[in-house]
């Protein structure tokens, strides 16, 4: 993945109705190390890693570089976006597109946080980056991501199989630049 290019970095935080997406920040650290470690977060990524592992490995201020947002409820993380430029080595289909990645902690699952969070988050990229198309890819069994995507107006582009498992590629359509 790379990064998404000519846009300035970090943004204002964003806000929404609950949260605030942000810059990571050295308070983060703990909750970047859980979302990493969480069996139930990593499911359906290949497995927890080992929590001895991410403390020894983990920067004093963890995902500091363009596209990582934090998601903040009440002046804590609760979360992870993620927007990066697909490279296309998995999919080709997907190849320099903006692709939109998401992790929570499970005690922020059920609450509409990530939907929320997405949305801010695809509508600052609309912001800075008019016209650019959004890729998504998730395990067909993860129920919860599906249903995510859907909320968020991504639609199948292809399924395919890698690490043992049904991926999902799916598609949001540009939105379109304000006419000037």
């Amino acid at each position: 993945m790379e990064d998404l290019g000519p846009v300035a970095w970090p943004p204002a935080p964003i806000k929404t109705e609950r949260l605030v997406l942000r810059e990571p920040e050295a308070r983060d650290r703990a909750a970047f190390i859980e979302l990493l470690a969480s069996p139930e977060v990593n499911a359906y990524l290949g497995g927890p890693r080992p929590r001895e592992e991410l403390e020894r490995e983990t920067p004093e201020v963890p995902e500091r570089w363009p596209g990582s947002f934090v998601v903040d409820l009440d002046g804590a993380m609760i979360g992870q976006i993620l927007l990066r430029r697909a490279t296309g080595h998995r999919r080709p289909a997907a190849a320099g597109k903006a692709d939109l990645g998401y992790l929570f902690l499970p005690q922020a699952w059920g609450s509409g946080y990530a939907t929320e969070a997405c949305a801010a988050a695809l509508g600052w990229l609309d912001d800075v980056l008019p016209g650019e198309p959004v890729v998504l890819t998730t395990q067909t069994a993860n129920v919860g991501s599906m249903r995510l995507a859907a909320k968020l107006g991504f639609t199948e582009v292809e399924r395919f199989r890698a690490w043992d498992a049904e991926q999902w590629l799916g598609e949001r359509a540009p939105v379109a630049p304000p006419a000037s």
